[in-house]
């Protein structure tokens, strides 16, 4: 499995952490196995634009499964011919978000343990760590950046 990025937002909708392990793919303007073009080449996008663009995606989303579904249905994950966007979100309304290959199952336990087990212990716990992140200040704690590298590696890159 590949893990291309994982993000964390506030309900201030801030991006307040964000992690790259591998590019996502992109189109490379040749021909599809059915004989169509891919879609021509983006540029790449600051890593800003990036996050604004998830969390984007996400909200829409998110409200769409809501409207049509009503308040119980969650919006957990959603798959494109590139990679699989995966969704967690915390009853303080912090959203987490991990980009990865197609192939991968559902992340949701993953990214509830990733908050369980990190970001509640190394920032919530913190008493260093502000609680709000105004401005998009971010997550500036090194045990948990540490711990989430080798929480991908050890149980999502093996």
């Amino acid at each position: 499995m590949v893990v291309y990025s994982f993000y964390i937002f506030d309900r201030h909708a801030e991006c307040i952490y964000k992690k790259k392990w591998a590019p996502r793919p992109t189109s490379t303007g040749s021909k599809q196995p059915n004989g169509l073009p891919d879609a021509p080449q983006t540029k790449a996008l600051s890593a800003e634009d990036d996050a604004k663009l998830v969390f984007g995606t996400i909200f829409s989303l998110r409200n769409m499964v809501r409207k049509l579904g009503g308040e119980d249905d969650r919006f957990i994950s959603y798959r494109t011919g590139h990679y699989k966007l995966h969704y967690y979100e915390t009853p303080t309304s912090l959203k987490f978000v991990m980009v990865t290959d197609t192939k991968t199952n559902n992340l949701r336990i993953v990214l509830h343990q990733i908050y369980v087990s990190l970001y509640v212990e190394f920032v919530v716990k913190n008493p260093l760590s502000p609680i709000e992140h105004p401005g998009g200040v971010g997550v500036n704690c090194e045990m948990f950046e540490l711990g989430v590298e080798q929480f991908v590696n050890a149980s999502l890159m093996s």
